[in-house]
């Protein structure tokens, strides 16, 4: 029965944000969208354990769903223009115009990023509805309190809901200024992917895959518009070593793992895009992240690697985004440039104390530096910050190391 709900669970969340997309399309509301995925998903474990999983998963749920929707709609007795549409079980009316995104979910992720929403806000609330991450997913890639980031999605969607955000297709011209907060969206679902939460499988792929989807639609949306090639080529060229990353069970750094296994026509792709970025000489956040990425999928090895290049680019990043999660970056880059005590010193000054991997790089510098005991307290700290199961062996290999 375990199994079952496990696969239950997976499935539906690998669908979550097509349902919600669809569910909101049609009844225009983001709070009857979630209440009513949420009972699809309590019927699903009822009856897939037993029956086994659908042939045709997504849509039963959407159909699931839809039905709960209607059903609400009915009992609650809402405007007369819902009402009639809760008398139909299948609405054979066209859909309105979709404008310039055909996509329904990148549609509805750039309709949720709208600028009447704070730039955290609209971000979280969208990482919620399309990425299908839970709040603590969400409050730990802010690194903020569980409540505060419930807080903050829960004003988004009343504040959304007064203004009708939801259901307006955004034209083209709504494209550029709400670019910025989407595009920060798949970059958060695609690290989540990369690196999940939770005791579940330390990668989801359903995340990274989908994220990759979308920025390849963006691409064609807005080809000229570097940052998006830059986010393309970042993620393309992080995935192409997804399976270089875990090997038995146990987290892989990106110094130590087995190039032979990395995807070499991604790489290629990637590298592709970032030529084409410099080509068009805008830099950007995302554009400087897959350069540094592109660094090192061209090293032969990890000996090979151009640190200074690496730096110089950490540098050029900070200079735009001054976060400490960058400085963090960087000083794991000084460290093999100038040595483990400079990268510390750096590392000691971050206001980071919350973050699973200031934990382990503090960890690893005091453990190159030879402080033994220090570094076994920091490897405790790390892994009692992170729930991600192979990062976890990892932690628990390197710190039963230390003698």
């Amino acid at each position: 029965m375990q199994t079952g709900t496990a696969a239950v669970e997976r499935v539906f969340r690998e669908e979550y944000g097509r349902l919600i997309a669809s569910l909101v399309r049609r009844f225009g509301d983001i709070d009857i969208a979630e209440e009513a995925a949420g009972e699809a998903l309590v019927t699903a474990l009822e009856k897939w354990p037993t029956s086994g999983v659908p042939p045709n998963p997504g849509g039963w749920l959407t159909t699931t769903a839809a039905n709960r929707a209607i059903d609400r709609i009915r009992r609650e007795k809402l405007r007369d223009s819902k009402h009639q549409a809760a008398l139909m079980t299948h609405d054979d009316t066209p859909h309105e115009p979709t404008g310039p995104v055909q996509d329904d979910r990148l549609r509805l992720l750039f309709t949720c990023c709208h600028p009447a929403l704070a730039p955290e806000a609209r971000i979280a609330l969208t990482l919620r509805l399309l990425g299908g991450l839970t709040v603590p997913e969400i409050a730990q890639a802010f690194l903020v309190p569980e409540t505060t980031m419930g807080q903050r999605i829960t004003r988004a969607k009343k504040k959304i809901a007064a203004a009708n955000v939801p259901y307006r297709v955004p034209e083209a011209e709504d494209l550029p200024e709400r670019l910025g907060g989407v595009l920060t969206v798949l970059f958060l679902v695609f690290n989540e992917g990369y690196l999940a939460s939770g005791d579940g499988d330390p990668v989801r792929v359903e995340l990274t895959g989908e994220a990759i989807r979308l920025v390849r639609i963006l691409r064609q949306l807005l080809p000229d518009e570097p940052e998006v090639l830059g986010l393309l080529a970042m993620l393309l060229l992080t995935d192409a070593r997804r399976e270089a990353r875990v090997r038995q069970g146990q987290l892989v750094p990106l110094t130590e793992q087995d190039r032979a296994g990395w995807d070499r026509a991604l790489i290629t792709e990637g590298h592709q895009l970032v030529r084409q970025c410099l080509g068009i000489n805008r830099p950007g956040r995302y554009q400087i992240l897959a350069a540094i990425n592109a660094v090192h999928t061209d090293a032969p090895s990890a000996d090979d690697v151009d640190w200074s290049q690496v730096v110089a680019l950490y540098g050029q990043l900070a200079r735009l985004d001054d976060s400490p999660i960058v400085a963090l970056n960087r000083a794991v880059a000084i460290a093999e440039l100038d040595g483990p005590g400079v990268a510390l010193a750096l590392v000691d000054r971050l206001p980071l104390a919350g973050y699973h991997a200031w934990h382990a790089t503090r960890a690893d510098l005091l453990r190159r530096l030879g402080r033994t005991a220090e570094a076994k307290t920091a490897y405790d700290e790390a892994l009692a910050a992170t729930e991600n199961s192979a990062e976890r062996a990892y932690l628990a290999r390197k710190r039963g190391e230390l003698v």
